[in-house]
């Protein structure tokens, strides 16, 4: 057969090679990983977790940039385009780089049956462990222990947060769902976790495999005023930091949960004091309260789960006053979304809900009627309340452009294909 000769191509090709989009396990994953001899010769950092991933990642390899270290970091979802998911030396790798990767792992697979994420996760991990790095960050796709990216054994594996999402696969409690991202821990290496709260079954799943906690409030900490903040672990101190480039209420635990990673492997990594500032100061994530310049304010943010609307609601009540607040809302049919409005309804005054270019997502008309069903009052356009229905995030960005006052705030979320379909139509408002 002729293989796929462009990128787009390739991805196309990869959604149709296996049955489901998603097939939790580690078996053929692990059976490709050996045919093509892979392995990572660099400490690697593995992070879980419901919210706050991307971020900790994010800020990781920021710091680690700031102190000349070549680093591998992998993530996922992407929001434009398929590339974003992989960073070399802080640049995003190209389409040829990725191509001569899909053609190894094609060759190698033989009768192996892969999902879509599961191909491209061997490719990028091929890719990285030919480039020469000093340090490896993989972000977790879903859950944790039979995720893709744990075919590789981390060095430090991060948790970030446990709440409740993707409970068709990990489970309807934060107790199932806390082992499921304790499946990422090994024995005798540091095991971390952010959640002020933890889940006990991770707790116990650390200790039965024997793997070095470490806890927030009990290992590592912080503490801060207004100006400036302080991160204490158990050996290394970081005294009058200032705060993280990425703006909310949770980004410290996000900042704490990185540098405790990074204390861990100082002897392997050492960093400098005007490393890690710089680094939290330069780091940059879009879609995570993501506030753009100009009038009215936009602020992106891929929040799609309760736990992370509440952490945008809090955002949103810190901004200051505004007259009118519209969201562009667009979410998959599988998330919370009664829970994510129960969190947001305080704060919108006119929603602007969008269908989304995927078969499980929830369509407009849907959502609309949840948001009737909490008792969202909807008016006429002009009215001080109302529900709007729209076939794509471009069209419901129009509407609430087109009604915001320069003074008023458009909020995007819901899920990364609503976030990314504002992004595509901004770029072309621009151009």
């Amino acid at each position: 057969m002729n293989m796929p000769t462009n990128l787009a191509d390739w991805l196309a090709y990869l959604e149709a090679q296996h049955p489901k989009a998603i097939d939790m396990g580690l078996e053929r994953v692990a059976q490709v990983r050996d045919a093509l001899g892979l392995r990572l010769d660099c400490p690697v950092v593995t992070v879980g977790g419901t919210n706050g991933k991307g971020s900790t990642c994010a800020m990781m390899e920021a710091i680690l940039l700031q102190a000349g270290y070549k680093v591998g970091l992998y993530t996922s979802p992407h929001l434009v385009h398929f590339n974003e998911r992989a960073r070399v030396a802080g640049e995003i790798v190209s389409d040829d780089a990725l191509i001569e990767q899909f053609a190894a792992v094609e060759a190698a697979r033989g009768d192996v049956s892969l999902t879509y994420f599961e191909f491209t996760t061997l490719a990028i991990l091929r890719l990285f462990a030919q480039a020469g790095l000093d340090a490896v960050i993989l972000e977790v796709g879903l859950g944790g222990r039979l995720d893709a990216v744990n075919v590789i054994d981390a060095d430090v594996a991060v948790v970030t947060s446990v709440d409740i999402d993707h409970t068709e696969y990990l489970g309807v409690t934060r107790e199932q769902i806390g082992f499921e991202k304790a499946g990422i821990f090994r024995a005798g290496r540091p095991a971390i976790c952010s959640d002020p709260v933890p889940p006990q079954s991770l707790i116990d799943h650390a200790e039965k495999i024997g793997a070095d906690l470490w806890l927030l409030g009990r290992d590592f900490n912080y503490s801060g005023d207004k100006q400036q903040w302080n991160y204490g672990g158990r050996s290394v101190r970081r005294n009058a930091l200032g705060y993280p480039g990425l703006r909310g209420a949770n980004q410290l635990l996000n900042a704490c949960a990185a540098l405790a990673a990074l204390e861990a492997l100082r002897d392997r990594l050492p960093l400098g004091a005007q490393e890690v500032r710089s680094g939290l100061a330069m780091v940059e994530l879009p879609g995570r309260f993501q506030v753009m310049p100009g009038r009215p304010t936009v602020i992106l943010d891929v929040a799609h789960n309760p736990h992370a609307a509440a952490a945008l609601s809090q955002n949103l009540g810190n901004m200051g006053f505004h007259p009118y607040t519209y969201a562009v809302f667009g979410a998959m049919a599988d998330k919370d979304i009664d829970g994510i409005i129960a969190h947001m309804k305080p704060l919108v005054d006119h929603w602007c809900v969008t269908d989304l270019p995927l078969p499980r997502a929830a369509s407009a008309a849907q959502i609309a009627e949840k948001l009737s069903e909490a008792g969202v009052e909807s008016g006429a356009a002009d009215a001080e309340h109302s529900i709007a229905t729209f076939a794509s995030p471009a069209e419901a960005y129009a509407n609430a452009r087109s009604r915001a006052g320069e003074n008023d705030r458009i909020a995007v979320f819901g899920s990364f294909l609503t976030v990314a379909g504002v992004i595509a139509a901004r770029k072309s408002e621009y151009h």
